[in-house]
């Protein structure tokens, strides 16, 4: 599991940000917001514009650096406009049955790295500076990786970085990537595993509406299957929406579903937006064949009524259980001990700092309190 997670210079942060998933502070309720000692269902409030998708893009950028060839295309301006430093620098630091692993890295934009450096258990595993092509590879023993041929990458490295001199264009390849993809490692190696808990990494919006012609004909395609279109459907009724529904396929060979009455009502003509967001979030969240290992949902119930968010984050718990999952949102209405605690629910300020609300006032913060109702009145304001 992820343990913790700093960014600097990314964005709006100019100063370093961090989410330590171990802050817990022995609560003995909403114990479901807790797995193997570390936080995994956490709530983030903040004014608009303060960076919470901001932070959701950083977290993510692992996922880029290892699994996306085109994210100069979409990710945008990187580094914070108002810093005299030249790159963002991003530190992730695992859990990895009792090993303590860190990964670090840090950019010049969007598809050149500065450095990287793996360290288990205070041990460094490698390091790379990038720029003045010193690599530091002695100790990948200690990650079942010493068979592999650094010369090989070093090789191309040097060569890939003389002529995108020429070029004047760069795309570093991470050493951890060229590991994974050149060397016969056991699958529960650690190289593997900080891999696979990237590779299940997801964020979303889940109140974006998506073109359903475009977005989900394969999802739509595969309610074919009874069990599938069960799912869903139970998923709806246990949000509030009483609805049965069915599927057919069109003369086009795809599938349309429809609200099941006397006559049959296809369901996205006629659902309320907040029942096709819900949709959306089933389709991009809950419908996978294996349990995501974190999932960042930016404004997750900008849809909904605050009775169907409640009812989300239950389903959430309920579903992903060791999944850690981060949400952002305004509603205050989900800021309660019954289904969060307050070192699960963060405030992120105007400047850029991260506060649990049992760090931001001198009371004693017990079950009974109205959290919600302290916050309205401005009890936490000074950490906005």
């Amino acid at each position: 599991m992820l343990k913790k997670f700093s960014v600097k210079n990314y964005k709006n942060f100019k100063d370093e940000i961090t989410i330590d998933f171990s802050a817990t502070a022995g609560y003995q309720f909403s114990k479901d917001c807790i797995t193997d000692g570390l936080i995994s269902k956490l709530m983030i409030y903040g004014r608009n514009a303060t960076g919470k998708t901001n932070l959701g893009g950083a977290i993510m950028d692992i996922t880029d650096t290892f699994f996306s060839s085109f994210r100069n295309l979409y990710n945008g301006i990187l580094l914070n406009a108002d810093s005299g430093e030249n790159v963002a620098g991003f530190s992730y630091t695992f859990d990895f049955d009792g090993r303590e692993v860190v990964y670090q890295y840090e950019r010049f934009d969007n598809w050149t790295l500065k450095s990287e450096r793996l360290m288990v258990d205070d041990i460094v595993i490698f390091e790379c500076d990038f720029p003045n092509r010193r690599y530091l590879f002695d100790d990948l023993k200690c990650v079942q990786a010493e068979t592999a041929n650094t010369e090989i990458y070093r090789n191309a490295l040097d060569e890939k970085m003389s002529s995108d001199e020429e070029e004047e264009t760069g795309n570093t390849m991470p050493f951890l990537r060229w590991l994974v993809n050149n060397v016969a490692l056991e699958s529960n190696s650690i190289p593997m595993e900080i891999m696979g808990y990237a590779r299940r990494m997801s964020m979303t919006t889940a109140g974006k509406i998506r073109n359903p012609k475009v977005s989900i004909s394969i999802f739509y395609d595969s309610l074919e299957d009874p069990k599938k279109k069960k799912d869903l459907e139970d998923f709806l009724n246990a949000m509030g929406v009483d609805c049965k529904l069915t599927w057919r396929k069109l003369p086009d060979g795809h599938g349309q579903l429809y609200f099941s009455h006397e006559r049959l009502v296809p369901f996205y003509e006629n659902a309320s937006s907040g029942t096709i967001s819900l949709v959306d979030l089933y389709r991009r969240i809950f419908y996978r064949t294996v349990e995501p290992t974190l999932l960042y949902l930016d404004d997750f119930d900008a849809f909904y009524h605050y009775e169907m968010a409640d009812n989300v984050m239950r389903f959430i718990k309920e579903r992903y259980p060791r999944c850690q999952v981060i949400m952002t949102t305004h509603n205050t209405n989900l800021m309660t001990n019954e289904l969060m605690r307050p070192d699960c629910l963060l405030i992120l300020s105007r400047s850029g700092k991260l506060t649990a609300l049992c760090n931001a006032t001198e009371r004693e913060l017990r079950e009974g309190h109205n959290l919600e109702k302290m916050y309205i009145n401005g009890e936490f304001e000074r950490y906005e």
